[in-house]
Protein backbone atom coordinates (compact mmCIF):
# COMPACT_ATOMS: atom_id res chain seq x y z
CA UNK A 1 0.00 0.00 0.00
CA UNK A 2 1.80 3.33 -0.19
CA UNK A 3 1.75 6.10 1.93
CA UNK A 4 2.46 3.32 4.94
CA UNK A 5 -1.18 2.88 5.56
CA UNK A 6 -1.93 -0.19 8.52
CA UNK A 7 -4.85 -1.84 9.45
CA UNK A 8 -7.26 -0.72 12.73
CA UNK A 9 -7.50 -3.92 14.01
CA UNK A 10 -4.37 -5.85 13.55
CA UNK A 11 -2.21 -2.85 12.50
CA UNK A 12 -0.53 -5.37 9.51
CA UNK A 13 0.37 -3.36 6.46
CA UNK A 14 -0.68 -5.67 4.03
CA UNK A 15 -3.75 -3.59 2.08
CA UNK A 16 -4.85 -4.29 -1.03
CA UNK A 17 -7.25 -2.97 -3.43
CA UNK A 18 -10.84 -4.93 -4.12
CA UNK A 19 -13.37 -4.12 -6.64
CA UNK A 20 -16.69 -5.20 -5.17
CA UNK A 21 -19.69 -3.97 -7.81
CA UNK A 22 -17.10 -1.61 -9.63
CA UNK A 23 -16.49 0.22 -6.42
CA UNK A 24 -12.68 0.45 -5.26
CA UNK A 25 -12.20 -0.83 -1.27
CA UNK A 26 -9.02 -0.89 0.88
CA UNK A 27 -8.96 -4.86 2.68
CA UNK A 28 -6.59 -5.91 5.06
CA UNK A 29 -5.20 -9.24 3.41
CA UNK A 30 -4.90 -10.79 6.84
CA UNK A 31 -7.52 -10.38 8.85
CA UNK A 32 -10.16 -9.11 6.18
CA UNK A 33 -10.98 -5.74 7.61
CA UNK A 34 -12.19 -3.39 5.08
CA UNK A 35 -10.23 -0.01 5.59
CA UNK A 36 -11.87 1.85 3.14
CA UNK A 37 -15.23 2.19 1.24
CA UNK A 38 -16.11 4.08 -1.40
CA UNK A 39 -13.11 6.35 -2.02
CA UNK A 40 -13.47 8.21 -4.64
CA UNK A 41 -11.11 7.56 -7.36
CA UNK A 42 -9.10 11.35 -7.51
CA UNK A 43 -6.01 12.93 -7.28
CA UNK A 44 -5.34 14.47 -4.51
CA UNK A 45 -2.73 12.58 -1.73
CA UNK A 46 -5.27 12.50 1.01
CA UNK A 47 -6.41 8.93 -0.77
CA UNK A 48 -2.95 7.54 0.08
CA UNK A 49 -3.18 8.62 3.46
CA UNK A 50 -6.57 7.15 4.01
CA UNK A 51 -8.48 10.13 4.28
CA UNK A 52 -11.93 10.56 3.15
CA UNK A 53 -12.00 13.13 0.07
CA UNK A 54 -15.30 15.17 -0.04
CA UNK A 55 -17.25 15.57 -3.73
CA UNK A 56 -16.74 18.72 -3.71
CA UNK A 57 -13.02 18.43 -4.04
CA UNK A 58 -12.69 15.07 -6.25
CA UNK A 59 -12.42 15.19 -9.69
CA UNK A 60 -15.78 13.40 -9.80
CA UNK A 61 -17.69 16.94 -9.63
CA UNK A 62 -16.33 18.00 -13.38
CA UNK A 63 -17.85 14.59 -14.48
CA UNK A 64 -21.37 15.74 -13.21
CA UNK A 65 -24.14 15.19 -15.54
CA UNK A 66 -27.39 17.38 -14.53
CA UNK A 67 -30.28 15.33 -14.00
CA UNK A 68 -32.40 17.38 -17.57
CA UNK A 69 -28.69 16.13 -19.46
CA UNK A 70 -29.32 12.66 -18.68
CA UNK A 71 -32.95 13.02 -20.08
CA UNK A 72 -32.58 14.85 -22.71
CA UNK A 73 -29.99 11.57 -23.81
CA UNK A 74 -32.58 9.47 -23.12
CA UNK A 75 -34.70 11.01 -25.03
CA UNK A 76 -32.77 11.63 -27.67
CA UNK A 77 -32.27 7.29 -27.75
CA UNK A 78 -36.09 6.69 -27.35
CA UNK A 79 -36.63 8.75 -30.58
CA UNK A 80 -33.92 7.04 -32.34
CA UNK A 81 -35.50 4.02 -31.62
CA UNK A 82 -39.40 4.60 -32.02
CA UNK A 83 -37.42 5.93 -35.74
CA UNK A 84 -35.93 2.55 -36.11
CA UNK A 85 -32.86 4.12 -36.89
CA UNK A 86 -28.91 2.65 -37.24
CA UNK A 87 -27.22 2.70 -34.26
CA UNK A 88 -24.48 4.95 -35.98
CA UNK A 89 -27.47 7.28 -36.19
CA UNK A 90 -28.03 7.13 -33.07
CA UNK A 91 -24.37 8.11 -31.56
CA UNK A 92 -24.38 10.81 -33.74
CA UNK A 93 -27.34 12.32 -32.79
CA UNK A 94 -26.03 11.78 -28.63
CA UNK A 95 -23.05 13.73 -29.24
CA UNK A 96 -24.64 16.43 -31.05
CA UNK A 97 -26.98 16.67 -27.60
CA UNK A 98 -23.79 16.61 -25.61
CA UNK A 99 -21.76 19.26 -27.69
CA UNK A 100 -24.85 21.53 -27.64
CA UNK A 101 -25.78 21.26 -23.83
CA UNK A 102 -22.18 22.55 -23.54
CA UNK A 103 -23.25 26.38 -24.40
CA UNK A 104 -24.98 28.68 -21.92
CA UNK A 105 -27.62 29.62 -24.10
CA UNK A 106 -28.73 26.00 -24.50
CA UNK A 107 -27.87 25.35 -20.76
CA UNK A 108 -30.03 27.78 -19.43
CA UNK A 109 -32.98 27.42 -21.62
CA UNK A 110 -36.54 27.19 -20.74
CA UNK A 111 -37.85 23.05 -21.07
CA UNK A 112 -40.06 23.21 -23.98
CA UNK A 113 -36.54 24.40 -25.62
CA UNK A 114 -34.78 21.50 -24.61
CA UNK A 115 -37.44 18.95 -25.39
CA UNK A 116 -36.99 20.58 -28.90
CA UNK A 117 -33.32 20.28 -28.81
CA UNK A 118 -33.75 16.09 -29.06
CA UNK A 119 -35.16 16.60 -32.34
CA UNK A 120 -33.34 19.39 -33.49
CA UNK A 121 -30.31 16.59 -32.91
CA UNK A 122 -32.05 13.58 -34.70
CA UNK A 123 -33.02 15.75 -37.25
CA UNK A 124 -29.60 16.84 -38.27
CA UNK A 125 -28.08 13.22 -37.96
CA UNK A 126 -30.95 12.10 -40.45
CA UNK A 127 -30.47 15.20 -42.95
CA UNK A 128 -26.46 14.77 -42.98
CA UNK A 129 -26.77 11.05 -43.90
CA UNK A 130 -29.50 11.86 -46.56
CA UNK A 131 -32.01 10.14 -44.53
CA UNK A 132 -36.17 11.25 -45.47
CA UNK A 133 -37.17 12.52 -42.26
CA UNK A 134 -39.66 15.97 -42.21
CA UNK A 135 -39.47 18.47 -39.93
CA UNK A 136 -43.09 17.79 -39.16
CA UNK A 137 -43.19 14.21 -38.23
CA UNK A 138 -40.45 14.87 -35.32
CA UNK A 139 -42.75 17.98 -34.23
CA UNK A 140 -45.79 15.27 -33.98
CA UNK A 141 -44.44 12.75 -32.33
CA UNK A 142 -42.64 15.26 -29.49
CA UNK A 143 -45.70 17.54 -29.72
CA UNK A 144 -43.87 20.36 -30.56
CA UNK A 145 -44.71 23.83 -31.78
CA UNK A 146 -42.95 23.81 -35.42
CA UNK A 147 -41.94 27.93 -34.99
CA UNK A 148 -40.12 27.03 -31.78
CA UNK A 149 -38.62 24.06 -33.00
CA UNK A 150 -37.70 25.75 -36.49
CA UNK A 151 -35.47 28.50 -34.60
CA UNK A 152 -34.29 25.87 -32.33
CA UNK A 153 -32.80 24.35 -35.41
CA UNK A 154 -31.37 27.13 -36.99
CA UNK A 155 -30.02 27.89 -33.59
CA UNK A 156 -28.29 24.61 -32.87
CA UNK A 157 -26.88 24.99 -36.70
CA UNK A 158 -25.31 28.12 -35.81
CA UNK A 159 -23.58 27.11 -32.67
CA UNK A 160 -22.13 24.00 -33.53
CA UNK A 161 -21.17 25.10 -36.96
CA UNK A 162 -22.67 22.35 -38.83
CA UNK A 163 -23.49 21.64 -42.75
CA UNK A 164 -26.54 20.66 -42.99
CA UNK A 165 -28.15 19.59 -46.67
CA UNK A 166 -31.69 20.43 -47.54
CA UNK A 167 -34.06 17.56 -47.92
CA UNK A 168 -34.45 16.49 -51.43
CA UNK A 169 -37.71 17.21 -52.73
CA UNK A 170 -38.31 13.38 -54.27
CA UNK A 171 -37.48 12.25 -51.14
CA UNK A 172 -39.86 14.67 -49.42
CA UNK A 173 -42.88 13.60 -51.46
CA UNK A 174 -42.06 9.45 -50.88
CA UNK A 175 -41.54 10.31 -47.05
CA UNK A 176 -44.74 12.84 -46.69
CA UNK A 177 -47.41 10.47 -49.08
CA UNK A 178 -46.57 7.67 -46.97
CA UNK A 179 -47.76 9.17 -44.17
CA UNK A 180 -51.61 9.15 -45.99
CA UNK A 181 -53.84 6.57 -44.53
CA UNK A 182 -55.80 6.35 -48.25
CA UNK A 183 -53.57 3.13 -48.82
CA UNK A 184 -55.85 0.33 -46.86
CA UNK A 185 -59.58 0.15 -46.55
CA UNK A 186 -60.86 1.12 -42.96
CA UNK A 187 -63.88 2.11 -40.99
CA UNK A 188 -62.97 5.70 -41.69
CA UNK A 189 -62.36 5.17 -45.57
CA UNK A 190 -64.67 4.76 -47.57
CA UNK A 191 -63.65 1.52 -50.80
CA UNK A 192 -63.85 4.15 -53.54
CA UNK A 193 -61.65 6.32 -51.83
CA UNK A 194 -58.44 3.96 -51.04
CA UNK A 195 -55.75 4.34 -54.20
CA UNK A 196 -53.07 1.99 -54.99
CA UNK A 197 -49.73 3.62 -53.10
CA UNK A 198 -47.12 3.60 -55.97
CA UNK A 199 -49.77 5.14 -58.82
CA UNK A 200 -50.86 8.09 -56.30
CA UNK A 201 -47.05 8.78 -55.58
CA UNK A 202 -45.79 8.38 -59.19
CA UNK A 203 -48.35 10.87 -60.11
CA UNK A 204 -47.68 13.19 -57.03
CA UNK A 205 -44.34 13.03 -58.18
CA UNK A 206 -44.97 14.52 -61.78
CA UNK A 207 -47.45 17.00 -60.49
CA UNK A 208 -44.90 18.41 -57.95
CA UNK A 209 -42.00 18.43 -60.85
CA UNK A 210 -44.83 20.45 -62.83
CA UNK A 211 -45.24 23.04 -59.66
CA UNK A 212 -41.30 23.04 -59.79
CA UNK A 213 -40.97 24.04 -63.43
CA UNK A 214 -43.52 26.53 -63.48
CA UNK A 215 -42.19 28.45 -59.98
CA UNK A 216 -44.71 27.52 -57.54
CA UNK A 217 -42.46 26.03 -55.30
CA UNK A 218 -39.52 28.31 -55.68
CA UNK A 219 -39.21 30.57 -52.30
CA UNK A 220 -42.38 28.95 -50.48
CA UNK A 221 -42.57 25.67 -47.69
CA UNK A 222 -43.04 22.81 -49.71
CA UNK A 223 -45.76 20.82 -47.76
CA UNK A 224 -48.59 22.97 -49.20
CA UNK A 225 -47.43 22.49 -52.78
CA UNK A 226 -47.49 18.79 -51.83
CA UNK A 227 -50.29 18.61 -50.79
CA UNK A 228 -52.23 20.07 -53.13
CA UNK A 229 -50.24 17.91 -55.79
CA UNK A 230 -51.55 14.90 -53.70
CA UNK A 231 -54.83 15.92 -53.73
CA UNK A 232 -54.88 16.19 -57.26
CA UNK A 233 -53.28 13.17 -58.04
CA UNK A 234 -55.56 11.00 -55.57
CA UNK A 235 -58.54 12.90 -57.42
CA UNK A 236 -57.37 12.08 -60.95
CA UNK A 237 -57.35 8.73 -60.84
CA UNK A 238 -60.39 7.97 -60.11
CA UNK A 239 -62.44 11.71 -60.89
CA UNK A 240 -65.84 10.29 -60.80
CA UNK A 241 -66.04 8.95 -57.20
CA UNK A 242 -63.58 11.69 -56.21
CA UNK A 243 -64.48 14.88 -57.57
CA UNK A 244 -67.20 15.61 -54.74
CA UNK A 245 -64.66 15.25 -52.20
CA UNK A 246 -62.84 18.74 -50.38
CA UNK A 247 -59.31 19.06 -49.99
CA UNK A 248 -60.38 19.53 -46.36
CA UNK A 249 -61.68 16.48 -46.34
CA UNK A 250 -59.09 14.77 -48.65
CA UNK A 251 -56.85 15.64 -45.32
CA UNK A 252 -59.04 14.45 -42.79
CA UNK A 253 -59.51 11.26 -44.40
CA UNK A 254 -55.98 10.86 -44.60
CA UNK A 255 -55.21 12.27 -40.80
CA UNK A 256 -52.90 14.70 -41.78
CA UNK A 257 -52.92 18.12 -41.03
CA UNK A 258 -54.17 20.51 -43.92
CA UNK A 259 -51.21 23.62 -44.40
CA UNK A 260 -52.63 27.12 -44.49
CA UNK A 261 -51.40 27.56 -47.80
CA UNK A 262 -52.48 24.62 -49.17
CA UNK A 263 -55.83 25.74 -50.59
CA UNK A 264 -53.83 28.67 -52.63
CA UNK A 265 -51.11 26.74 -54.21
CA UNK A 266 -54.01 24.01 -55.59
CA UNK A 267 -55.74 26.97 -57.42
CA UNK A 268 -52.37 28.01 -59.12
CA UNK A 269 -51.52 24.05 -59.63
CA UNK A 270 -55.07 24.19 -61.41
CA UNK A 271 -54.64 27.55 -63.22
CA UNK A 272 -51.08 25.84 -64.51
CA UNK A 273 -52.93 22.44 -65.87
CA UNK A 274 -55.72 25.01 -67.53
CA UNK A 275 -53.04 26.91 -69.27
CA UNK A 276 -51.20 23.75 -70.28
CA UNK A 277 -54.68 22.51 -71.44
CA UNK A 278 -55.37 25.07 -73.98
CA UNK A 279 -51.87 23.68 -75.74
CA UNK A 280 -53.42 20.19 -76.49
CA UNK A 281 -55.86 19.86 -79.49
CA UNK A 282 -58.78 17.09 -78.28
CA UNK A 283 -58.61 19.38 -75.12
CA UNK A 284 -59.44 22.88 -77.10
CA UNK A 285 -62.68 22.08 -78.19
CA UNK A 286 -63.53 21.16 -74.59
CA UNK A 287 -64.55 24.18 -72.40
CA UNK A 288 -62.92 23.04 -69.30
CA UNK A 289 -62.67 24.87 -66.09
CA UNK A 290 -60.76 24.14 -62.74
CA UNK A 291 -63.33 21.33 -61.87
CA UNK A 292 -63.14 19.23 -65.14
CA UNK A 293 -59.83 19.74 -66.17
CA UNK A 294 -58.41 17.03 -63.22
CA UNK A 295 -60.13 14.31 -65.39
CA UNK A 296 -57.22 14.84 -67.86
CA UNK A 297 -54.39 15.69 -66.01
CA UNK A 298 -52.68 12.27 -66.69
CA UNK A 299 -52.44 13.42 -70.78
CA UNK A 300 -51.20 16.91 -69.26
CA UNK A 301 -48.62 14.59 -67.63
CA UNK A 302 -48.04 12.67 -70.03
CA UNK A 303 -46.64 15.75 -72.45
CA UNK A 304 -45.89 17.95 -69.69
CA UNK A 305 -42.32 18.51 -71.02
CA UNK A 306 -43.61 19.68 -74.59
CA UNK A 307 -46.52 21.53 -73.26
CA UNK A 308 -44.94 23.66 -70.88
CA UNK A 309 -42.05 24.81 -73.65
CA UNK A 310 -44.97 25.64 -75.83
CA UNK A 311 -46.90 27.70 -73.37
CA UNK A 312 -43.84 29.47 -72.65
CA UNK A 313 -42.83 30.13 -76.44
CA UNK A 314 -46.07 31.55 -77.02
CA UNK A 315 -46.38 33.32 -73.91
CA UNK A 316 -43.48 35.55 -75.45
CA UNK A 317 -43.73 35.80 -78.96
CA UNK A 318 -44.75 38.90 -80.43
CA UNK A 319 -47.77 38.13 -83.14
CA UNK A 320 -45.42 40.10 -85.80
CA UNK A 321 -42.87 37.43 -85.16
CA UNK A 322 -45.18 34.68 -85.70
CA UNK A 323 -46.51 35.58 -88.86
CA UNK A 324 -42.66 35.92 -90.19
CA UNK A 325 -42.08 32.86 -89.03
CA UNK A 326 -44.65 31.34 -90.16
CA UNK A 327 -43.95 33.22 -94.09
CA UNK A 328 -40.45 31.69 -93.88
CA UNK A 329 -41.85 27.83 -93.11
CA UNK A 330 -44.38 28.36 -96.47
CA UNK A 331 -41.03 28.69 -98.64
CA UNK A 332 -40.81 30.37 -102.12
CA UNK A 333 -42.61 27.07 -103.86
CA UNK A 334 -45.76 27.69 -102.11
CA UNK A 335 -47.87 30.39 -102.86
CA UNK A 336 -50.48 32.45 -101.01
CA UNK A 337 -53.10 29.73 -101.06
CA UNK A 338 -51.95 27.81 -97.88
CA UNK A 339 -52.10 29.36 -94.79
CA UNK A 340 -55.02 30.84 -92.88
CA UNK A 341 -57.49 28.58 -94.43
CA UNK A 342 -55.51 25.68 -94.72
CA UNK A 343 -54.47 26.29 -90.76
CA UNK A 344 -57.67 27.23 -89.93
CA UNK A 345 -57.16 30.11 -87.81
CA UNK A 346 -60.11 32.43 -88.66
CA UNK A 347 -58.56 35.28 -86.59
CA UNK A 348 -56.30 36.26 -88.26
CA UNK A 349 -59.05 37.85 -91.11
CA UNK A 350 -60.23 39.97 -88.20
CA UNK A 351 -59.04 43.38 -87.68
CA UNK A 352 -56.42 43.58 -85.14
CA UNK A 353 -59.11 45.42 -82.24
CA UNK A 354 -61.13 42.09 -82.61
CA UNK A 355 -58.65 39.32 -82.44
CA UNK A 356 -59.48 37.33 -79.52
CA UNK A 357 -56.53 38.36 -76.83
CA UNK A 358 -53.85 36.16 -76.53
CA UNK A 359 -53.15 33.38 -73.65
CA UNK A 360 -51.84 34.68 -70.61
CA UNK A 361 -48.50 34.58 -69.80
CA UNK A 362 -47.26 31.65 -67.76
CA UNK A 363 -45.09 33.88 -65.05
CA UNK A 364 -44.02 33.36 -61.24
CA UNK A 365 -46.96 33.63 -58.44
CA UNK A 366 -44.65 36.85 -57.42
CA UNK A 367 -44.77 38.57 -60.75
CA UNK A 368 -48.53 37.69 -61.27
CA UNK A 369 -49.74 38.92 -58.19
CA UNK A 370 -46.81 40.89 -56.64
CA UNK A 371 -46.75 42.28 -53.16
CA UNK A 372 -48.53 45.54 -52.49
CA UNK A 373 -45.83 47.97 -51.18
CA UNK A 374 -46.69 50.42 -48.20
CA UNK A 375 -46.64 53.96 -48.81
CA UNK A 376 -44.76 55.75 -46.81
CA UNK A 377 -46.83 58.43 -45.66
CA UNK A 378 -45.12 62.08 -46.14
CA UNK A 379 -44.53 63.93 -42.68
CA UNK A 380 -47.25 66.66 -41.94
CA UNK A 381 -46.24 70.06 -41.72
CA UNK A 382 -48.17 72.09 -39.74
CA UNK A 383 -47.44 76.05 -40.57
CA UNK A 384 -49.04 78.43 -38.42
CA UNK A 385 -47.42 81.60 -38.77
CA UNK A 386 -45.92 82.24 -35.30
CA UNK A 387 -42.22 80.74 -36.10
CA UNK A 388 -39.08 82.43 -35.81
CA UNK A 389 -37.49 83.94 -38.99
CA UNK A 390 -33.78 84.30 -38.90
CA UNK A 391 -32.15 87.12 -39.87
CA UNK A 392 -30.75 85.55 -43.10
CA UNK A 393 -34.24 84.16 -44.18
CA UNK A 394 -35.71 87.65 -44.15
CA UNK A 395 -34.95 88.66 -47.33
CA UNK A 396 -36.21 85.67 -49.34
CA UNK A 397 -39.96 87.14 -48.15
CA UNK A 398 -39.31 90.76 -49.08
CA UNK A 399 -41.00 91.35 -52.54
CA UNK A 400 -41.71 94.90 -53.27
CA UNK A 401 -39.19 97.81 -53.42
CA UNK A 402 -41.84 99.68 -50.26
CA UNK A 403 -41.14 96.57 -48.37
CA UNK A 404 -36.99 97.19 -48.87
CA UNK A 405 -37.20 100.02 -47.95
CA UNK A 406 -39.06 99.51 -44.49
CA UNK A 407 -36.90 96.49 -43.71
CA UNK A 408 -33.62 98.79 -44.25
CA UNK A 409 -35.27 101.85 -42.04
CA UNK A 410 -36.42 99.19 -39.41
CA UNK A 411 -32.72 97.57 -39.10
CA UNK A 412 -31.17 101.74 -39.12
CA UNK A 413 -33.50 102.86 -36.50
CA UNK A 414 -32.48 98.93 -34.17
CA UNK A 415 -28.86 100.29 -34.47
CA UNK A 416 -29.39 103.56 -33.22
CA UNK A 417 -31.21 102.56 -30.42
CA UNK A 418 -28.12 99.93 -29.70
CA UNK A 419 -25.58 102.45 -29.93
CA UNK A 420 -27.03 105.08 -27.79
CA UNK A 421 -25.53 104.43 -24.07
CA UNK A 422 -27.49 104.08 -21.26
CA UNK A 423 -28.32 107.27 -18.97
CA UNK A 424 -26.81 106.93 -15.50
Amino acid sequence: MPGGGRCPDCGSTELVEDSHYSQNQLVCSDCGCVVTEGVLTTTFTDEGNLREVTYSRSTGENEQVSRSQQRGLCRVRDLCRVLQLPPTFEDTAVAYYQQAYQHSGIRAARLQKKEVLVGCCVLITCRQRNWPLTMGTICTLLYADLDVFSGTYLQMVKLLGLDVPSLCLVDLVKTYCSSFKLFEASPSVPTKYVEDKEKMLSRTLQLVELADETWLVTGRHPLPVITAATFLAWQSLRPSDRLTCSLARFCKLASVDLPYPASSRLQELLAVLLRLAEQLAWLQVLKLDKRSVVAHVGDLLQHRHTLVRKAFRDGTAEPDALDAREKELQGPGQGQGWGKEDRGDGSVDLPAGKRPASPALLLPPCMLKPPKRICPTPPVSTVTGDENISDSEIEQYLRTPQEVRDFQRAQATRQAATSVPNPP
